[in-house]
């Protein structure tokens, strides 16, 4: 790989993949890898799918990419299924290539349709690579620490009695960008209560809630949403990686409201592939297959065995020092020293023993987020796989 510029911090462990189908992969000597990563969250229903292939295959032999001046029915059709998911009626979407984008779109049409300066979110959200949400200067972010607040014993709603509440600057805070259990990679799910605290101060104020759905979104957490855990309903939501199951489309979508803050102006951003007909066949075609073959269900019971399973590892081992998970999304933080040895050793060991899992750089953290339709047998080999990894 030396023609190439490297993912920065990760390690390269297997460089000759040829194959991919299902749950699997396969490096050129035939030796087979359960993904249990997804690739990078995006394999939702399984490399290769076959329905997925045939409306790539279909919509590529009618037009794959369309220009600024002309469309085609299928865009708009895409554009309802994401809406209707959301419960958007009258609102509106476009399609575009990556989650980062569809983050940074939502973060522009909010700005436009605000007054005041300032956005909040968690301190440890990560939401793209470029633009105001990757940046997140201080002029433009407040970076809310929520950590303290999961020991929180308080029921009812956060106000300023709280220290921490008080010192958000709220008279400068125009919206809040949710991620709603990601955290840089590590799977950490903010508090109910303080999710739903913020929410109501935001929309009494006048404000706008965004949700970055691009890894919990399309089923990762058991429902479609992370954000529906939360009893919350968004004004703007941004999808990707599992909507395109490998494909490069993702969407940013927005409630019927936003339409009237804009009061008909155009929001300044365009580029080549966006609202193309190829990524909109792949969006309703992977939308079809979760809901037509009950795969967000399905996933809560494999969800329950792999909790179930590492729970018994961590009890007999006592070489894990937590489990977090919601559906299948799954973050292991392993009991490690500060250079976090044990955990490298074990990501290497699963790979040589043919599973493939995450690991954020420089963290004792191994993250599961497999596809919803891997099977019991292959998350039992992992577990199996798992423990003696550990040891």
């Amino acid at each position: 790989m030396s023609c190439l510029f490297w993912y920065p911090g990760h390690e390269l462990l297997v460089e000759d993949i040829v194959r991919a189908e299902g749950c699997s992969v396969w490096d050129a000597r035939g030796k087979r890898y359960v993904d249990l990563e997804s690739g990078v969250w995006c394999a939702s229903i399984g490399h290769g799918n076959p329905r997925v292939l045939r409306a790539i295959s279909e919509q590529g032999a009618q037009i794959a990419h369309a220009g600024f001046n002309y469309s085609c029915a299928i865009v708009e059709e895409a554009a309802r299924e994401v809406l209707s998911l959301l419960g958007f009626d009258g609102g509106r979407c476009v399609l575009l290539c990556s989650g980062s984008e569809a983050v940074e779109y939502g973060v522009r049409v909010a700005r436009m349709s605000i007054d005041r300066s300032l956005l909040l979110t968690m301190a440890d959200s990560y939401f793209g690579a470029y633009g105001s949400a990757s940046r997140r200067d201080a002029s433009e972010w407040f970076l809310f620490d929520w950590f303290p607040c999961a020991e929180c014993a308080r029921t009812e709603e956060c106000d300023s009695s709280c220290e921490r509440w008080a010192a958000v600057p709220w008279d400068r805070i125009g919206g809040f960008l949710f991620e709603p259990g990601s955290s840089s990679g590590l799977v950490r799910f903010p508090p109910e209560r303080l999710i739903r605290s913020i929410a109501h101060a935001v929309e009494e104020s006048g404000g706008l809630f965004l949700a970055n759905e691009v890894t919990t979104g399309i089923g990762r957490t058991g429902k479609w949403f992370g954000f529906q855990h939360y009893g919350v309903h968004p004004d703007i939501v941004a999808v990707g990686k599992g909507i395109g199951n490998g494909y490069p489309v993702s969407a940013a979508a927005f409630a019927r409201g936003i339409g009237k803050r804009l009061a008909g102006r155009e929001v300044k951003y365009a580029q080549s592939h966006q609202n193309d007909p190829l990524g909109a066949a792949v969006l309703i075609e992977v939308v079809r297959v979760i809901r037509e073959e009950g795969l967000i269900e399905r996933s809560m019971e494999i969800s329950s065995a792999l909790a179930g399973g590492l729970d018994k590892i961590r009890e007999r081992t006592g070489r894990i020092r937590e489990i977090r998970a919601r559906g299948l999304m799954v973050g292991i933080e392993i009991d490690d020293d500060p250079d976090n040895s044990r955990t490298i050793r074990t990501h290497r060991e699963l790979v040589r023993r043919g599973f493939l899992v995450g690991k954020r750089p420089n963290t004792n953290v191994l993250r599961l987020d497999p596809p919803l339709t891997i099977s019991r047998a292959e998350i039992d080999s992992f577990l199996a796989a798992f423990e003696k990894a550990l040891g």
